[in-house]
């Protein structure tokens, strides 16, 4: 009975002291500040009347990678050159073939992403019928290798990879959809053992059975993912994973997201979503719409595809 007391006792006062952290863990109500709101990166530049995710910065933070596309998808980049994200570029490696969900190694050293490229030992004049992991070295500056495929039987075994991610030691993270015994998306991390990664291993977050779009923290103390269209965040708990723990309605708004990237300084989420309230108002005097208008209103940054948002976090560790 007194043991119960005790973790009563506990309990209220991680729930009391809302900014804190209970347990060395944060609290959701710390990580995003209540009065902080979404704002849109780099308008017109990174977000554009097009579709664009996974968004994945160099360890200086002058250069992003990101997804964007329609039907067809690439790997685009945009450097910061005087305080200004520049005009983006096609990646070289994503010239030819469809490819997404761009992540920088923390070391910037590689590059990893998804793409429908044929693998090597296949005809090359057409696309792969599945979605691979590939990545390709880096050789200063924006320039990259050759990119190859990730060289591990999870990679073609016939099942479609997305949104890998790496941390500070080389363990590599990624999601797929109907893998196994799962009809649903679920996520899977690899360790690096030096020349070649381990087997992949299902990540298991207490209470959830959807893991898609998983980002791994840098050194691996916390771990942000999709749940139902909606950002939850789980921390490291021993060798496995605690409950996770949903953001508020500032990021979860009902709109479709995706892509969640978090900062190396651990104090910016970016992530992908179609949202146009608090943003744009389409017809704010409700006067009549003609043609030119709608078209206005179609090529505009707010026409219902996604864009990359941005609000501040606090996931430093304390």
């Amino acid at each position: 009975m007194k043991f119960t007391k005790k973790i009563l006792a506990a309990s209220a006062v991680c729930m009391l002291t809302q900014t804190a952290y209970c347990q060395n863990k944060p609290v959701i109500s710390s990580i995003i500040d209540n009065a902080s709101k979404p704002g849109i990166f780099a308008p017109g530049i990174v977000s554009t009347p097009y579709e664009e995710w996974s968004v994945s910065f160099t360890p200086d933070g002058n250069t992003v990678y990101f997804s964007e596309g329609t039907i067809y998808m690439a790997v685009c980049y945009s450097k910061k050159v005087n305080g200004e994200w520049t005009k983006p570029k096609v990646a070289s490696f994503s010239e030819k073939w469809s490819s997404w969900d761009p992540f920088v190694s923390p070391d910037g050293k590689k590059i990893f992403y998804v793409s429908n490229q044929p693998l090597p030992d296949a005809p090359q004049n057409a696309p792969s019928g599945k979605s691979h992991l590939w990545y390709a070295d880096n050789l200063g500056g924006d320039k990259w290798s050759a990119a190859k495929p990730v060289d591990e039987p999870f990679n073609f075994d016939g099942i479609n990879n997305y949104a890998p991610t790496i941390s500070k030691n080389g363990t590599l993270y990624f999601c797929s959809i109907g893998r196994g015994d799962i009809k649903g998306w679920s996520s899977y991390s690899v360790k690096w053992l030096g020349r070649h990664f381990d087997k992949s291993q299902l990540i298991v977050v207490p209470g959830t059975n959807e893991i898609q779009d998983a980002f791994i923290a840098p050194d691996e103390s916390y771990l942000a993912f999709i749940k139902n269209n909606e950002i939850y965040i789980s921390f490291r708990d021993g060798g496995g994973w605690a409950a996770a723990q949903k953001l508020g309605r500032q990021v979860n708004d009902g709109n479709g997201i995706s892509g969640p990237y978090i900062s190396p300084d651990g104090k910016t989420l970016y992530y992908s979503s179609a949202r146009v309230r608090g943003f744009f108002k389409p017809n704010p005097d409700n006067s009549p719409l003609d043609y030119d208008q709608l078209q206005t209103r179609m090529q505009s940054i707010f026409n219902g595809r996604p864009n990359i948002l941005m609000i501040p976090v606090d996931l430093t560790r304390k």
